[in-house]
C-alpha cells in the first residue's frame, strides 16, 4: 500500500484555516476584535518566520473554546466551514486527492492546526485520516494544552510515524504534499515530497533537491504522476 500525506493550510487550502477561524471569531464578536487580531498577525508572522512557540499559539487559539459553550462553538464552526473554507479550497486539490485514492494510496490530512477546527475541513474534503494538533480535554472541558505531541515541523515525524506503526504493515512509499519550510522535517521523512505552492524557503530548498514543484491554485491541472 502506498501512502500519502496532504498538508492542509496553503496546501489544500488557498490559505490558512486557524488564521481564517481567528478572523471569523473576531467578526462574529467571539473575541474582542482589536487585541486578538494583533495577535493573530504576530503568531501568523512567527509561523511565516518558522519562530512558532506552538504550545503559546494553541493556548492562545484554544481559549475561545474555554470560555464559550460548545454548542455554540460547533455551531459556529459549521458556519465557518460553509462560508471561508468551501471558497479557499485550491482548484485542483479534488482531483489531486482523487487520483490518489482512485489508485489505492490510503490518504490522511497531517496538519499543525487543531482538531476542532480541521476535522469537518477533512471531511469536506473526503479524507478519512486526519493527524491534527490535539487539544487535551478533562472531563468534558479544553484546558488550552496540547495533548500529546503537536503536529508540527518534527513533531510531524513523530505523528507520521505512530500513523505508520497504527497501520501494521510499512507501506511501500510515502508521498507528502506541503507548501510551508515547516514541513522540511517531514518533506525529507518522505519517499516522495512535493512542494506545493510553495513559500520561498521551500522553493529553495526543493529546486535544490530536485523535488517536484506543482501548484493546485493554477488553471492548468499539474502532473502528479510520481
Amino acid at each position: 500500500m502506498r501512502l500519502t500525506f496532504f498538508d492542509l493550510d496553503q496546501t489544500l487550502l488557498e490559505g490558512d484555516s486557524d488564521y481564517e477561524w481567528g478572523r471569523f471569531l473576531v467578526d462574529e464578536a467571539i473575541v474582542d476584535g482589536p487585541s486578538y487580531a494583533r495577535a493573530n498577525e504576530t503568531f501568523k508572522a512567527q509561523y511565516d518566520a518558522g519562530a512558532l512557540d506552538i504550545h503559546a499559539y494553541q493556548r492562545f487559539v484554544l481559549q475561545p473554546l474555554i470560555d464559550q459553550p460548545a454548542a455554540r462553538m460547533t455551531a459556529l464552526r459549521e458556519r465557518f466551514v460553509a462560508e471561508r473554507i468551501e471558497p479557499i479550497v485550491a482548484r485542483h486539490t479534488a482531483a489531486v486527492v482523487d487520483f490518489h485514492r482512485r489508485r489505492g494510496d490510503l490518504t490522511a490530512i497531517i496538519t499543525a492546526t487543531n482538531r476542532f477546527v480541521t476535522e469537518p475541513i477533512a471531511a469536506l474534503l473526503g479524507i478519512e485520516h486526519l493527524i491534527a494538533t490535539d487539544p487535551e480535554i478533562v472531563d468534558g472541558v479544553y484546558t488550552g494544552a496540547i495533548a500529546g505531541t503537536p503536529s508540527y515541523r518534527e513533531g510531524k515525524i513523530a505523528r507520521a510515524e505512530d500513523f505508520v506503526a497504527r497501520m501494521g504493515a510499512a507501506p511501500e512509499t510515502v508521498t507528502f504534499y506541503s507548501d510551508s519550510h515547516n514541513d522540511l522535517p517531514l518533506l525529507r521523512w518522505a519517499d516522495r515530497p512535493v512542494a506545493v505552492d510553495p513559500d520561498p524557503r521551500l522553493e529553495a530548498a526543493a529546486n535544490q533537491a530536485g523535488w517536484p514543484v506543482i501548484s493546485l491554485r493554477g488553471d492548468a491541472m499539474p502532473s502528479i504522476d510520481y
